[in-house]
């Protein structure tokens, strides 16, 4: 099985990418593949500049990625309510080569903020679309006040309640992989 998990931010000290790279890391995996925004870099979407270069080869390897792995996890940072403008970007050029780019692949939502809100925001708006993309959406899950409840030097949630809700989330997906 392989797993492919990524914050949907650009940040180098991305809390969404840890929290993505933890969770992958709960999974049974064979193969994880923790993925970098900032290597999918893009020019900002519109029609002219998609004549201009047609499609975008960055776009159609990140698609690529998703359609290989078995599982996807997505850590979603959010931007005044939502999307950061680098994972939009992202979005927006994929969804112009496939609409259902997601491949129909089992994934799994997860957000994350410094404050208590935990990026719910951006998680609601991500679970709400991803059916019209081709995501199979197993679970969601938004940690909040992340520095309060992840211990980076153990790179592990610390509350156990988040912790046993996340593993019973990756647990039920493990099951699931088991019985198919």
């Amino acid at each position: 099985m392989k797993v492919t998990a990524f914050g949907a931010s650009t940040s180098k000290n991305s809390i969404n990418k840890a929290l993505a790279t933890y969770a992958a890391n709960l999974t049974e995996a064979a193969e994880i593949n923790i993925l970098d925004l900032n290597d999918y870099d893009n020019p900002i979407f519109n029609e002219d500049t998609e004549k201009q270069i047609g499609k975008s080869e960055t776009a159609q390897n990140f698609i690529d990625e998703i359609a290989s792995s078995d599982l996807v996890i997505i850590s979603f940072a959010e931007h005044n309510g939502t999307y950061t403008a680098a994972y939009k970007n992202l979005f927006d050029w994929a969804s112009r080569i496939e609409q259902k780019f997601f491949h129909n692949k089992p994934m799994i939502f997860l957000s994350t903020s410094p404050g208590p809100g935990g990026a719910k925001s951006v998680l609601n708006t991500a679970v709400t679309s991803a059916p019209f993309f081709g995501a199979n959406l197993q679970a969601s899950l938004s940690i909040p006040s992340f520095y309060d409840n992840f211990d980076l030097e153990k790179n592990e949630l610390s509350n156990q309640e988040l912790k046993s809700e996340l593993n019973e989330l990756i647990s039920n997906y493990n099951s699931l992989t088991k019985q198919a």
